[in-house]
């Protein structure tokens, strides 16, 4: 099958690569520009257009395919995707919206061929639309998420469904791991679909238990002591890797990258330093979180327990 492929992070190489074990002729790759990273802010490709080059895959990475931004860019690459005659557009986690002449360039699959651009989300629709739908079920407390393969439309994640595939989140579940499963099970369900793509059929989504997934924001990274500590406990793990919780003390950003619960912990107010054996353990609003893995600026995350041989705390002082 000829397919143009749409997409950017780890999540989406990992169905890139999927295809192409499976033979389909991918025909070009679309991809977001390279972004600055690192301490050296060198710019870094993305795991997808890394994967196609070394597959061999065209690469096409425009700043926008907004009509609004770029009308002439935009008509260029839609008359550039028309002429590859591909059967089918996938698109996961791409990261650029895609007005309607693009989500219509290819031939299509399905019943009548209705289906001419295909997206893997990974959440179960309709609830988490949008671009952080794996940190937001886990800050949430959601009890189970997923993947659903659906029929491209104009509107944020509003097309029918094609098929999905459920999991549960685990307690010990970052975004990192969750992200890891859940490129695996997108991957496999495309996979499958594309074995039957004559036969694939759509249903539309739920109307009642529609929610959105906002794109997550370093200025969300600030604790706040008067979180519960399990709201703590589930932001920390939704936010791993990015963009990760900190507090400031005496002008130093410290970086929590692990924690836990305490029920046993002493009673205090919300920021309190109640114990520094072992763990930094502090007061919420309700309960209290034991800092195991910490990080101060320039250095790199260390274990609790030799983190606090280079950063006193005392028992008893407030952090705000």
């Amino acid at each position: 099958m000829r397919i143009i492929f749409a997409g950017t992070p780890d999540f989406a190489a990992r169905a890139l690569e999927r295809l192409i074990e499976d033979g389909h002729d991918i025909v070009l790759a679309l991809t977001q520009p390279d972004r600055p990273s690192g301490r050296g802010m060198k710019l870094k490709p993305s795991p997808v257009k890394m994967l196609a080059e070394k597959h061999g895959i065209p690469v096409a990475t425009p700043e926008t395919l907004s009509l609004k931004k770029a009308q002439e860019d935009t008509i260029a690459m839609v008359r550039r995707l028309e002429a590859l005659e591909a059967d089918v557009l996938i698109v996961a986690a791409y990261g650029l919206l895609l007005p309607q002449c693009v989500l219509d360039c290819t031939k299509g699959i399905g019943v009548n061929r209705e289906i001419r651009a295909l997206n893997i989300h990974a959440s179960l629709l309709p609830r988490w639309r949008g671009a952080a739908p794996i940190a937001r079920a886990i800050e949430a407390g959601d009890a189970e998420t997923g993947v659903t393969l659906m029929k491209m439309e104009k509107g944020l994640d509003t097309g029918p469904m094609i098929e999905t595939c459920s999991t549960p989140i685990f307690e010990t579940d970052t975004s990192e791991s969750l992200t890891i499963r859940l490129a695996q099970i997108g991957a496999e369900l495309t996979s499958r679909a594309l074995r039957r793509a004559d036969v694939l059929t759509c249903t539309p989504q739920p109307e009642e238990g529609v929610t959105y997934a906002n794109k997550l924001l370093k200025s969300e990274s600030a604790i706040d002591w008067n979180w519960t500590a399990e709201a703590f406990e589930r932001r920390l793990r939704a936010f791993t890797p990015f963009p990760g919780l900190c507090f400031e003390r005496d002008g130093m950003h410290i970086k929590v990258w692990e924690a836990r619960v305490d029920p046993s912990a002493p009673a205090g107010e919300p920021g309190e330093v109640v114990s520094t054996t072992g763990a930094l353990v502090i007061r919420c609003a309700s309960g209290a979180v034991a800092c195991t893995q910490l990080q101060k600026p320039g250095k790199p995350r260390m274990p609790a327990a030799s983190f606090l041989q280079s950063v006193r705390f005392t028992n008893g002082e407030i952090l705000r």
